[in-house]
């Protein structure tokens, strides 16, 4: 067990698990097009976070041109440049899925004070 934390440890982020379910984050990806590199930003409301250690990973809703898009981020993954929280949500559920149904003013989260 030592070995496998020994072989992981370097490899975590320490400042990733700043953020809860329900806080609306800004996800800074490196994209990587031919043999240019940009960072692209992808801003929504995390719904889920799950597993843990190296294998963590957390989704992110937002809702583009009247379409629900949802993109799941390996935590620890060298292409997250950053994660950004914009403002925190107030839930009482791990996972939002609900919010899937809903539209408009009903797929608002509380923020948090």
């Amino acid at each position: 067990m030592d070995l496998i934390k020994a072989i992981t440890q370097p490899h975590l982020k320490t400042e990733a698990g700043q953020f809860g379910i329900g806080d609306t984050v800004k996800v800074h990806i490196r994209i990587k097009e031919g043999s240019r590199e940009r960072v692209q930003v992808f801003e929504g409301t995390v719904i889920a976070k799950k597993h843990g250690g190296i294998s963590e990973s957390f989704t992110v809703r937002r809702v583009s041109y009247g379409v629900g898009v949802e993109k799941t981020f390996p935590l620890h993954s060298p292409n997250i440049q950053k994660i950004e929280v914009v403002r925190k949500g107030k839930v009482r559920r791990a996972k939002l899925y609900y919010l899937r149904k809903r539209v408009g003013k009903a797929a608002k989260v509380k923020q948090d004070i």
